[in-house]
């Protein structure tokens, strides 16, 4: 297996963008050229939000995202934000419904960064937190299961880990604490995948944070920049790669638990997903372990 997994092993997924990827259209139809996380930030927040086909979810979230943001900006006039919404080579009207938010609130505000093919969540976030300008970035699900309001919390997380080494920290939104209520709702054989991948979690990769899927993460720009630069998976497992590779780095992680509320629409077929994911986890502690892949820094062009 560790042969297998050594051998065929991608070194690192290509960070090309395509030319149409290299631009937005802001509130006026006018191109305009994406930053880059290499540049020094010129916003507090930037809020990334990944999308396929979410043109039915994506507006109740939006709605709630913009509110919680507009009304601490008027609290706070220093609180500068962005919302990036990837969509993630959509087939129905994301970008369309995205761009309305665009005119809304001003390209400023709100970017709508639309990808040529489908990358998968993980390839999709990380477009988006290369794209951004914020000083700490949050990655946000287009479902709205997590309110909006609970980024004080994972900011409050990601403060108490202060000092920060070489200005580096996460801090994860958690479902942990719901799990005795999730159980009682779910099948045995639904509970019993999720265990089994807890296990294969805990096991293979991340011993430290119970729920390592809830998609509600806080990162530094310079946690994002190291985490998002080398890596590899690019589906559902991704952030299970992505919190082993800040473990390996040393980045300090919290955990904070926050509200959830299941939402209608997923895109993760139970049985099928969570086997694409086993595979990964054993293919993410193999192919580390044996050297086929490294921690690298790079730069999206």
């Amino acid at each position: 297996i560790c042969m297998i997994a050594h051998v065929t092993a991608i070194k690192m997924p290509t960070l090309h963008r395509h030319e149409e990827e290299k631009f937005f259209i802001n509130a006026e139809g006018r191109k305009e050229s994406v930053p880059s996380i290499h540049d020094p930030a010129t916003r507090e927040l930037s809020v990334v939000v990944p999308s396929y086909n979410e043109e039915d979810r994506l507006p109740l979230m939006m709605d709630e995202a913009l509110d919680y943001l507009e009304k601490r900006q008027k609290r706070d006039p220093s609180f500068t934000y962005e919302v990036i919404v990837v969509d993630d080579g959509s087939k129905d009207q994301t970008t369309k419904v995205a761009m309305t938010y665009c005119k809304k609130y001003g390209s400023d505000k709100v970017r709508v960064l639309s990808l040529v093919k489908n990358r998968g969540k993980g390839g999709a976030v990380r477009m988006g937190v290369f794209s951004s300008r914020g000083k700490k970035i949050l990655m946000a699900d287009a479902d709205g299961a997590t309110k909006f309001e609970d980024i004080e919390k994972v900011e409050e997380g990601l403060k108490n880990l202060q000092p920060w080494p070489n200005q580096m920290a996460i801090s994860c939104g958690s479902r942990a604490h719901l799990e005795k209520d999730s159980i009682a709702k779910r099948s045995y054989f639904r509970t019993l995948l999720m265990y089994g991948f807890h296990f294969l979690v805990w096991f293979l990769c991340v011993k430290e944070i119970r729920d390592t899927q809830c998609g509600f993460k806080l990162l530094t720009r310079e946690a994002a920049s190291q985490t998002f630069s080398s890596l590899h998976i690019e589906r559902w497992a991704f952030d299970v790669e992505l919190l082993y590779i800040a473990q390996r780095l040393r980045i300090p992680i919290a955990e904070v638990a926050v509200n959830w509320t299941e939402i209608e629409g997923s895109k993760l077929v139970p049985f099928w997903s969570w086997l694409q994911m086993g595979r990964d986890l054993l293919f993410i502690r193999l192919r580390y372990m044996t050297g086929a892949w490294q921690l690298e820094t790079r730069k999206c062009n």
